[in-house]
């Protein structure tokens, strides 16, 4: 138990617009689970497993092609970088010196996100098969989207005999740079086809959150959850408080929002693997670094699912800007609220709340951070 599974399928997933192949690999354990991740975006397609009635669901919204998902603007599964998340004004300090990102959101498109307008989540990734899953690697030039520094970044996706996707981050540049990585997967515990997602139920392990304006941009403040919708201490319908007369919610058009994790512990770095990772051991929850970030589960399927992370933030969003514009895997499509995402990172808008944790990679340093889901079935 607890092993990694290396039963890997490799086959086309289309191209690109301009003639790029593009490939799509499957992750396969013992129990049946399939994870499949594309070379676009080292974006996460799709995680196939058996729900309470033994029915194979898919929980993870996607596109059947390359081309699709080149046209999304929603980061669907993608690999978020080198900022997730947005910034004020697109400005970052380093060393003294500002650099100006793309300007790419906000409701004058005054704002940084996602990396700019060609974030990770629109590169075309390198991917190779190892012991523990499919490492996938992008080299970012200095200046791409305004960053500084030539900067590569590695990727592990790994799927466990316990039904444990994790998701490792490396990266290292040959300049002080910005570097906040994370995956942009919407799920939906009843199926990507099934629907909104407000009768599912969420838990988040934060008694604290970082305020954000009508633009998701924080500034500084770090508001206790107490009496208020965003208390997901306990298990919660993600719809029993979604459209509360409370200012975060009405701009946010919903849970749109960074929860400050709690019990923030050091990195346990372990010595074995290139991502520090024994494939002969369980994923080390404790020791390694990792905290319970968030737990949802659904009456409907029976399935659960637990994030841990390594950062110290996780964004919940309920698809509250999901639109239906394009045809999803099996033509389905993915209309407002139709999936949720636990978006692993640091606190957005860091560089204007010197307070917060500051997303900066020094050259010659290596970036380290796990995330890892796991599917689970209710008791």
């Amino acid at each position: 138990e607890g092993l990694f599974m290396a039963i890997i399928k490799k086959e086309p997933f289309g191209k690109l617009s301009d003639g790029r192949a593009v490939e799509l690999y499957t992750l396969r354990n013992t129990k049946g689970t399939e994870v499949k991740v594309t070379t676009y975006g080292a974006r996460l397609v799709s995680w196939c497993a058996f729900d309470k009635d033994y029915k194979r669901t898919d929980i993870v919204l996607g596109y059947g092609d390359a081309a699709t998902y080149e046209k999304d603007d929603t980061s669907m599964g993608g690999l978020v970088g080198r900022h997730a998340n947005r910034i004020a004004g697109g400005k970052v300090v380093i060393d003294g010196k500002t650099y100006q990102l793309d300007l790419n959101t906000g409701s004058h498109n005054q704002n940084h996100i996602h990396g700019g307008f060609q974030g990770f989540h629109q590169k075309l990734w390198t991917a190779e098969t190892t012991d523990e899953g499919v490492k996938l690697t992008y080299h970012a030039a200095d200046g791409e989207g305004g960053y500084p520094g030539n900067m590569t970044v590695n990727v592990l996706y790994s799927l466990s005999n316990d039904n444990e996707l994790s998701i490792r981050y490396e990266a290292t540049a040959d300049a002080d740079t910005v570097c906040n990585l994370t995956n942009h997967a919407y799920f939906n515990l009843d199926g990507f086809a099934a629907g909104p997602v407000l009768d599912q139920e969420i838990q988040i392990f934060a008694d604290k959150y970082t305020w954000a304006d009508a633009e998701s941009l924080p500034d500084g403040r770090i508001l206790p959850v107490d009496g208020t919708p965003m208390d997901l201490r306990q298990l919660t319908r993600i719809g029993e408080h979604i459209d509360d007369d409370f200012d975060e919610l009405v701009m946010g058009r919903g849970y749109d929002h960074n929860w400050v994790i709690r019990d923030e512990q050091p990195v346990v770095e372990q010595e074995s693997g290139m991502f520090g990772f024994d494939p002969g051991c369980p994923i080390d929850y404790v020791n390694g670094g990792l905290k319970k970030a968030a737990y949802a589960e659904s009456s409907s399927s029976g399935l659960t699912l637990t994030c841990y992370t390594t950062q110290p933030g996780v964004q919940f969003y309920t698809g509250n800007f999901l639109d239906g514009s394009l045809p999803g895997k099996d033509g389905v499509r993915f209309e407002r609220r139709t999936g949720f995402c636990l978006e692993t990172q640091y606190f957005p808008n860091a560089f204007a709340n010197p307070d917060f944790p500051q997303p900066i990679l020094k050259k010659g340093d290596t970036w380290r951070a796990q995330t890892v889901y796991v599917l689970g079935h209710k008791d």
